[in-house]
């Protein structure tokens, strides 16, 4: 097994050791949401078997000082991290660093740690000096693979596997890819002025469609915004976004209220979240058929509550609540919607802009839909499938967020 750290690095990895000094402000500058990684979406165990694993993440606020938050949500067993590194990333597309900024992580003062099932583990703080948005390679060593893997499939980013302990290695040639994330959770920085808005969705918000490494969702479109901004520049746009996720229901990942304590309330410095989740609780109503009026009235009456329950959450912790219209639907192959459906979706948008039920409203219906069949995406906004946006889409729906609304 390789060393992680030598002599003057180990010097960099007492430093970073010490827990944070009282008095001092973290934020969250980076987060995915988490779900289990299983069938095509998971790992062979076998490649997980003494294997590191690299993963690229874009960082988008200035920092010299940052955690990692580690995670083991989903596993069935205790979860062993015996060597982790942090670094500069060349390039969001490769596996290569900046050797020069390559530092050890430690967890309490140790280079190895053991999560319990179902938890996370904050690194201690590191100096890492990041200027303006960076790639940030995070490293780390398996003994064994973990029970259940824990992840999020729709990363639009290249990750790296090579057996044995490689974190410290500048580059991992012959490395296995897999466009998803694994155990990574967060990353937060000791920036005094940093805060963070969450978008908190399903596929559309995941960036589906979007090729990998290519930073196109309509979140990283809005963080170039916000960074372009006065005053705006340190507020960091958290992707919580997970695929055919729904309000009420569990599907590839957790329901939206389940999972809503730990991607909205636990990130710190998070001062808004918007919200837009409903389009799949609408589509798979009746996607296997149809459905009496009363269960239509029923599924528009419980998405309403669900959007309640998050605003009373959400402001309990002092948290504004910007609630996202949803958008036109009607061409789409995979939920076939029909007048009925089309209804639902108008009186759940027409509770979404009434003044007083959030706090705000970014109306991506109106800035989305075909001015000659408002039931429909505009063809220019269209990924072909009805549903989701293209990248010119996804940059629409940037551009139709007000930015005051964040300030």
């Amino acid at each position: 097994m390789r060393k992680w750290v030598g002599g003057a690095a180990l010097a960099l990895a007492l430093v970073a050791s010490a827990h944070a000094a009282p008095g001092e402000r973290w934020a969250a500058i980076w987060a995915t949401a988490q779900l289990v990684a299983e069938g095509q979406n998971a790992l062979p165990g076998e490649d997980l078997a003494d294997a590191t694993l690299r993963q690229i993440v874009r960082v988008p606020v200035s920092t010299a000082r940052l955690r990692v938050r580690l995670t083991n949500r989903f596993g069935s067993a205790p979860l062993t991290i015996d060597g982790a590194t942090v670094a500069l990333a060349l390039d969001p597309a490769r596996a290569a660093i900046d050797p020069a900024s390559l530092r050890p992580l430690r967890f309490g003062g140790s280079g190895t740690v053991t999560i319990p099932a179902g938890a996370d583990y904050w690194s201690d703080p590191v100096d890492v000096k990041i200027r303006g948005a960076a790639d940030l390679a995070i490293s780390f060593h398996l003994a064994g693979p973990p029970g259940v893997q824990t992840g999020h499939p729709g990363s639009r980013a290249t990750s790296y596997v090579v057996h044995g302990s490689h974190g410290d290695a500048a580059d991992l040639p012959g490395a296995k890819t897999a466009d998803h994330w694994y155990q990574i959770a967060g990353i937060e920085a000791l920036a005094p002025h940093a805060r963070a808005v969450v978008a908190f969705g399903d596929s559309i918000t995941d960036g589906y469609g979007v090729k990998p490494n290519t930073n196109a969702r309509w979140t990283d479109a809005l963080q170039a915004r916000l960074k372009a901004a006065p005053g705006l520049a340190e507020v960091a746009v958290l992707n919580a976004g997970i695929g055919g996720n729904r309000l009420l229901n569990d599907g590839l990942g957790p329901n939206a209220l389940a999972r809503f304590d730990r991607d909205v309330l636990t990130p710190p410095g998070v001062t808004h979240v918007i919200v837009v989740e409903g389009v799949n609780d609408l589509g798979t109503l009746t996607r296997d058929g149809p459905v009496s009026p009363a269960a239509h009235a029923v599924l528009v009456a419980r998405m309403i509550d669900a959007y309640r329950q998050i605003v009373a959450r959400a402001h309990a912790h002092g948290i504004k609540v910007i609630g996202g219209t949803i958008m036109p639907y009607a061409a789409s192959g995979y939920y076939h919607p029909d007048a009925q459906n089309e209804a639902d979706r108008q009186a759940v948008n027409r509770w979404i802009r009434t003044p007083g039920n959030f706090d705000a409203v970014i109306d991506f219906d109106a800035a989305m839909r075909d001015p000659a069949d408002p039931a429909r995406l505009h063809k220019a906004y269209d990924s072909g499938d009805g549903l989701h946006p293209s990248i010119a889409g996804y940059r629409a729906m940037a551009a139709a967020v007000p930015l005051a609304l964040l300030r």
